[in-house]
This record gives structure tokens, C-alpha cells and sequence, in this order.
């Protein structure tokens, strides 16, 4: 019988707590499936997409084991390993188990390429409960002696099927064989090619398999459009189409565009409160209160918050950005056209975009028609200011010590201008000391899953422990 509310799963009293803080209150069908096989110790085989709530699924049952037996996990040693194929998935899983953790005493961290390894050793040996990581980067942590899997007690694989269509499938096979034999193992993937089925039956002992479709949209009630709108215009087109919009949600991809968006329309006279992970639940309540009464007009919020909006009323939907996931497109613009009514959904689209907006056509099937508006001409506009990176290092070479990359996805890629079989220092585009890494390091996959022996070093320092 499918549980309609998470008391009923016989979820601890804390992450009840948590749950009605993030405003979640009714779990998603695969949490309705998961959590009481998780919770029973049992393996777990699950089929779904991303924004499906399978991030709960797997991390909330965990938790309340984790809850139950109490004590603290050694230095470098947590009990808890969730595997991710990308830094932004990563990231994703990390800001749901803060949420999800307020008001306990565990402890995690997220660990990927593209930054500096040395506060990832540093909270590593201080000792965490849970490590969400991208498999490369996590094997260089075990070689560097700041990890031991010999702890684990719950393995996670989410979106096992990115993981090996991007090469990780040796990492894989030797992350699991790290870890001990007697443990509870949980996989999930979106499809179930013969490669996952082959990882699925090598990993799993006698999985529950728990399964949901896609949410699918009413898009007959939801008018959709995209226009063509160059990043630094994006602003200047709200500013002057908001007035003639009702009660608008306007969707960012940061937390900090969300409040960086939400002062320059309150700048052009336009009231709005942005609402996201890091805004206190006072905060996001007040802002939600206003903006369901009607006091406010305007909302600014990014994906991991779109749930938690339950206002019948929405006339507009504004993809300020594109997501980064399809699915996310979906939960976007389902907050409109509820209670039977209906609604406009708007994307906005730079040109750097376009391959996003693909990927929602492909899951969507549908086709848009990209329009031009006034606003379609990037030079008549300002650049926008750019976040500081901090400083970048000296073109040519490296600090002392520090050693080839991966990429932000865990990745091991050869330095640019080193031929095949040399090692050379660090590009001069390599990530700045004290800021995010830039675009150029990303590479693929090498062959087979190949990877070079080298380690991590360089990079911004960025920690995401709880």
C-alpha cells in the first residue's frame, strides 16, 4: 500500500522536522517505494529519472539508520558512499542531505575534480558520516591514505548509466571492491541497458526493484514559448515584459543569480524575493506567504526549491536559465496551470543554450520555435559583471607540488600542450587559486575507462561539508 505521508514510513522524528522545514510533506512515488525497502536493509534496484525524488529515496532511509545506531564515524572512515557521475549532481545530492541532516549531529561531504584536493584530505581526516563523491576524485582521496572504504555500511550508485556512458566503469569495479562485502547496496538508473543489468547483478544481492515513469505535464494547458535572449539582456527583457505578467515564478540555476536577479528587479521598481536552499525557513515561508496572498507578485527560486511551491494560482513560469537537467524543465513549469487552470511557461535562451534546450525537446517531444525579440541583439546591452575567480596562476607553470587534473566530473585528463606519454605543469587555463575552475578543463573520457596514475592537486578550494 503506497504511504501518503513520510509519518507513515516511520521516518525518525528529525528528519520528520527537516522535511516540514523544506516543506516537503508528501513523498514522491519512488520514496513511497524506496524508503520501506531501504529502511527493512534490504538491496535496492531503481529505475527513474532525475527529479523523480530519488535523492530522498536513497538518502533519508540511510539517515535514519544512521540516526538509529548513533555513535560517529572515524577519521577517514564514513559508513555512508554515494556515488555521482558529476560535480553538479554532486552538489545536487549535498544541499538535499544538509536539508535533510539540520538538527542532527551527522556529518558529510561532497568530493569532486576541479578544485583543490587539500580541504577535501583536511575534512576527510577530521571524519564525516557520509562522502557524496565522483568516482575519480574519490579514488584519488583513498590513494592519498585520507580515505578507507572499509567502513562503509550503505553504497549508493545514482545515475549509474551517466557513470558509464562517461567511462567510470573501472573506477567503478575498484571502488566497489574496496568497500566490504557485508553491506546494503542501492543503484539507480534511468534505463536498464545490459550494462547496468550486468553492474545491477554484480552489486546488488537480491534487489527490490522499485520502477516510476517521468512526470508527464498537461502541456495542453500550459502555453510554452523560447525566445532568443543573450545572457546579459535576460534582465532587460523581464524588466520590461514582468508588468504585464500576473503572479510569476522565475527559475535561476544558482543561488546566487536567484539573489542577484531578485535585486536588480527590485532596483527597476519590480518587487520580488528570491527563495532557494540557503534562505532561512522563516525566510522562505514569509516569501511564500506574501506571494500566495498576493502581496508579492514575484518570485525568484531555483530548482531544488521548485517543489516546495504549491500556489494554485501561477499564471507565468520564466526559465531565467536553462537547467541542467531536462527533468528539472518539467517540475519548472508544472508549478503553472494547477487546480485545472492554465498557464504561460517562458525560456529564455542564450545562445550558449541551445544545447540544453535540446535536451528538454528530446524528453518533452516537443519542438520549439525559438523567437527574436528586441532584446535578441547582445551588443545593445552591458556585459554583466562577472563573479571574481580570484587570482589566476602565472602562465607556463605550476606551484610546486601540484600535479596533473581531473576534470569537475572526476575525470583524469592529459594536460594541455603535453604529448601523448609526457607530463607537463598545469595549463596556464588551469583552475585559479581561490576560485571556481573554468570551462577549459573539462575533458572526456579516455578509452575503456583508462586512467592516468597521476594525482590531483592545484585548483579553488571548495568544501561542501555539513
Amino acid at each position: 500500500m503506497t504511504q501518503t505521508n513520510f509519518q507513515a514510513l516511520g521516518l525518525a522524528d528529525a528528519l520528520l522536522s527537516a522535511l516540514a522545514a523544506m516543506d516537503i510533506t508528501t513523498p514522491t512515488p519512488i520514496q513511497a517505494q524506496a524508503i520501506p525497502a531501504v529502511m527493512k536493509g534490504r538491496d535496492v534496484l531503481g529505475i527513474a529519472q532525475t527529479g523523480t525524488g530519488k535523492t530522498a529515496a536513497f538518502s533519508l532511509p540511510i539517515l535514519d539508520a544512521l540516526i538509529a545506531k548513533g555513535g560517529k564515524s572515524k577519521p577517514g572512515a564514513p559508513r555512508v558512499l554515494v556515488l555521482a557521475p558529476t560535480r553538479e549532481l554532486a552538489l545536487q545530492i549535498a544541499e538535499n542531505v544538509k536539508g535533510f541532516t539540520a538538527g542532527t549531529p551527522i556529518r558529510h561531504m561532497t568530493v569532486f575534480g576541479g578544485v583543490s584536493i587539500r580541504p577535501q584530505i583536511e575534512t576527510a581526516r577530521r571524519g564525516v558520516d557520509m562522502v557524496v563523491a565522483t568516482p575519480g576524485r574519490l579514488l584519488d582521496l583513498i590513494d592519498q591514505k585520507a580515505i578507507t572504504l572499509s567502513a562503509i555500511e550503505h553504497l549508493v550508485l545514482d545515475e549509474a548509466d551517466r557513470m558509464l556512458d562517461m567511462g567510470f566503469i573501472r573506477d567503478i569495479n575498484r571502488i566497489v571492491k574496496l568497500v566490504p562485502e557485508k553491506r546494503q547496496s542501492l543503484l539507480f538508473s534511468a534505463t536498464m541497458p545490459q550494462n547496468i543489468a550486468s553492474l545491477a547483478a554484480k552489486i546488488l544481492k537480491d534487489p527490490v526493484r522499485v520502477e516510476v515513469t517521468p512526470e508527464v505535464v498537461t502541456v495542453e494547458k500550459i502555453d510554452q514559448s523560447v525566445f532568443l535572449v543573450p545572457q546579459k539582456a535576460k534582465k532587460h527583457w523581464l524588466i520590461k515584459s514582468l508588468p504585464g505578467f500576473d503572479k510569476t515564478v522565475i527559475f535561476t540555476r544558482t543561488k546566487h543569480g536567484a539573489n542577484r536577479l531578485s535585486e536588480d528587479l527590485g532596483k527597476a521598481g519590480i518587487a520580488a524575493l528570491a527563495i532557494h536552499g540557503n534562505k532561512s525557513q522563516g525566510a522562505r515561508q514569509k516569501a511564500l506567504g506574501q506571494f500566495h496572498s498576493g502581496e508579492l507578485r514575484v518570485l525568484v527560486a531555483t530548482d531544488i526549491v521548485a517543489r516546495g511551491i504549491h500556489v494554485d494560482d501561477i499564471t507565468h513560469v520564466v526559465n531565467f536559465d536553462l537547467p541542467e537537467e531536462p527533468e528539472s524543465y518539467v517540475h519548472r513549469i508544472g508549478r503553472t496551470a494547477r487546480a485545472g487552470k492554465s498557464g504561460v511557461a517562458v525560456t529564455l535562451c542564450d545562445p550558449s543554450e541551445r544545447a540544453k534546450l535540446r535536451q528538454v525537446e528530446k524528453l518533452t517531444g516537443l519542438r520549439f520555435d525559438v523567437q527574436t525579440s528586441e532584446f535578441s541583439d547582445a551588443s545593445a546591452f552591458a556585459d554583466e559583471p562577472r563573479e571574481s575567480r580570484g587570482p589566476r596562476q602565472p602562465r607556463g607553470g605550476r606551484p610546486a607540488g601540484n600535479k596533473p587534473q581531473r576534470s569537475e566530473n572526476g575525470q583524469r585528463h592529459q594536460p594541455r600542450g603535453a604529448k601523448p606519454g609526457e607530463r607537463r605543469g598545469v595549463p596556464g587555463n588551469a583552475a585559479p587559486a581561490g576560485g571556481a575552475p573554468r570551462s577549459g578543463e573539462e575533458r572526456a573520457a579516455r578509452p575503456n575507462g583508462q586512467r592516468r596514475r597521476s594525482r590531483r592537486g592545484g585548483g579553488a578550494p571548495r568544501s561542501a561539508t555539513a
